[in-house]
């Protein structure tokens, strides 16, 4: 019956081609349903291409030997050298000097450093880095969030159209054309392009910013210069923080943080540790494995109103001295604090500080939470996280930086006045700055392949001790390496099975008389389409084959085909799902989803207008 039904309706499909397309639907479900992680519904993609036969173990797994997954994993690394040597936040204390009060001023300049700084490291790193500095731009010229996050993500977006490793489309789409024995694309090819749709942007952003000004009074009021004492006021802490000096003959004396089990019996927590040494105080990290001893101030955390603090210290043998907002002032330049928030696509949603180890991951702890503009009062340690929540952390200003270097699952918001006194230059920036010189020249000239120049910046990163292997290790998204080399087989499946020739046949029968302007402007929406569902690398993947197969129909350069497909893939300006770089501003900015749709839909028109006409010029057919 089944077989009958087949033939009847879908006698143009073979039955290998109508499993290609049930498993894209069904990726594509599971995508947009957000109920299992990308990496896992990619995996779960090479599981089905390999037991239905459809390809061979050594084909769904080709991704994996594939040189461009290898550079874009070494292009996250020389990101994360720029960020550990502090050259990414020295462009943004630039930005904040050079803007000065103009906010005209701030916003060319602001989206200016975050494209030139996105063309050579992840456009999701360099948005996470400007979130804070953008608020306190607006805190110090009061004016809201909401004028200046949009621009910020848009500059993020249009950074991936402005180098070849700009963004991992990019190379999906170089690959291909390498696959087809077709002239490949320089490392430049996407930068006149990108500087023209740039260019338009700032100015299209001067123009619309005033639809995001229908800020309320409460946005406003969060722009207002905050300060360590701010923050102790607002979360309530000087009530519920004190220091205890360790006794002689404390059973603390001696005893690790850990084995002292004070967050289980007492739901506290040690914060900072002040230790006389060599006649001055200096501060001790309370890490787990930290060893007390006698004498020693510990900053406590008491989460808990019923808690005796009289007994506490009798039956521990420690002296009681009372801590005020002054305290953490004074502490300023060793201790600090921040307001962060989860990357909303983090598997940390739904989890705890406690399950989560935020104190023995990071060494900070987690002082309060801030839940829909409500300071929650209940045991925050057990408290599930959830997208928007704001979590107030404490610790050494170097452990914050740390942690701040780390944008996979935390991003920061709120920093206060502060910090400024604890961000020294790093002294290794230049040895930074000289091993990413290196390698893009090295890609420029073609004296090496990319990948190659890549590993060459990386290894001198690592011997100017800009990364560690730790950091380095920890810099790279896997998640987002298995999503590519998990969704390569359905490029591969869809030029086996003939879903290719399908598609290009169809598009040449309904559009073939348009011409070739015509056929890009269809190729542009489709992508544009497509990626509003899907990831934009996945898009390129699937896209890709289809632009140039359809190239040959036509008898056509391939690559203005291919560059349209890699530059409308990073097109995601319609909605705040489309990328994350728009998910990550859409609390700060204070956004709805309609804002998206009003000031990134005629953007998308202008883009698509600009590819179709100019690509065809720079990359004639």
């Amino acid at each position: 019956m089944l077989h009958q039904i087949f033939h009847e309706h879908f006698s143009f499909l073979s039955m290998d081609l109508l499993l290609v397309l049930l498993f894209l639907v069904g990726a594509i479900i599971l995508f947009v349903s957000n109920k299992i992680r990308m990496d896992v519904v990619a995996l779960l993609v090479i599981l089905a291409f390999s037991l239905s036969g459809i390809l061979t173990v050594e084909e769904v797994f080709a991704g994996f030997s594939d040189p461009n997954i290898i550079l874009i994993a070494l292009l996250f690394i020389v990101g994360e050298g720029l960020v550990r040597t502090g050259i990414a936040y020295q462009v943004s204390e630039w930005l904040m000097k050079a803007a000065k009060n103009s906010e005209t001023k701030v916003l060319i300049l602001l989206m200016l450093a975050v494209a030139s700084l996105g063309a050579f490291m992840s456009s999701t790193g360099v948005v996470a880095i400007f979130i804070p500095v953008v608020l306190t731009i607006c805190r110090q010229m009061n004016i809201s969030p909401r004028r200046l996050m949009m621009p910020l993500s848009m500059a993020g977006l249009i950074s991936g159209m402005m180098t070849l490793i700009a963004t991992a489309p990019n190379l999906v789409v170089n690959s291909e054309l390498i696959r087809a024995h077709l002239p490949r694309l320089s490392f430049f090819s996407f930068t006149p392009i990108g500087l023209l749709i740039l260019l338009l942007g700032i100015i299209y952003m001067l123009v619309v910013r005033r639809w995001l000004s229908d800020a309320s009074d409460d946005m406003l009021e969060t722009t207002k210069k905050l300060s360590i004492s701010d923050f102790v006021a607002e979360y309530g802490l000087a009530g519920r923080s004190t220091c205890l000096v360790i006794r002689e003959g404390s059973p603390f004396i001696g005893k690790r943080l850990d084995e002292l089990h004070l967050r289980t019996q007492f739901n506290m927590d040690i914060i900072s540790i002040e230790r006389w040494r060599r006649f001055r105080p200096i501060s001790v990290s309370a890490f787990g494995t930290t060893e007390l001893k006698e004498k020693d101030i510990l900053l406590i955390d008491i989460n808990d109103p019923e808690f005796i603090l009289a007994d506490f210290c009798e039956q521990y043998n420690l002296a009681v001295a009372e801590v005020g907002a002054g305290y953490y002032a004074r502490q300023a330049k060793l201790i600090g604090m921040v307001e962060i928030t989860p990357v909303p696509s983090s598997n940390i949603v739904g989890k705890t500080a406690s399950e989560l180890r935020i104190r023995s991951v990071y060494g900070l702890n987690v002082l309060g939470i801030k839940r829909d503009g409500e300071i929650l009062t209940d045991d925050i340690s057990h408290q599930p996280f959830k997208m928007g929540d704001l979590l107030l952390v404490m610790g050494e200003w170097r452990l914050i930086e740390a942690m701040r270097n780390q944008t996979k699952d935390f991003f920061m918001l709120n920093y206060p006045m502060e910090i400024e006194k604890a961000s020294p230059a790093s002294s290794q920036a230049p040895y930074a700055l000289l091993s990413i010189s290196l390698m893009v020249l090295l890609m420029v000239s073609g004296w090496v392949p990319n990948v190659i120049a890549a590993l060459i910046a990386c290894l001198c990163l690592a011997k100017f001790r800009c990364v560690d292997a730790k950091s380095a290790y920890d810099s790279i998204h896997w998640a987002s390496l298995i999503l590519i080399v998990g969704m390569m087989p359905f490029s591969l499946a869809l030029q086996k099975t003939g879903g290719v020739s399908l598609i290009v046949d169809g598009m040449m029968n309904l559009v073939g008389d348009w011409g070739h302007h015509g056929i890009l402007m269809i190729l542009f929406i489709l992508c544009a389409g497509v990626g509003l569902f899907i990831s934009n690398t996945a898009t390129a993947i699937l896209m890709a084959p289809i632009a140039i197969n359809l190239a040959e129909h036509l008898n056509a350069s391939a690559l203005p085909f291919a560059m349209t497909v890699a530059i409308a893939a990073s097109a995601a300006f319609m909605t705040p799902v489309s990328s994350p770089v728009n998910t990550m501003v859409l609390g700060p900015g204070g956004y709805k989803f309609i804002d998206f749709i009003k000031v990134g839909v005629p953007f998308t028109f202008i883009v698509m207008l600009v590819t179709v006409f100019i690509v065809p010029i720079l990359f004639p057919f």
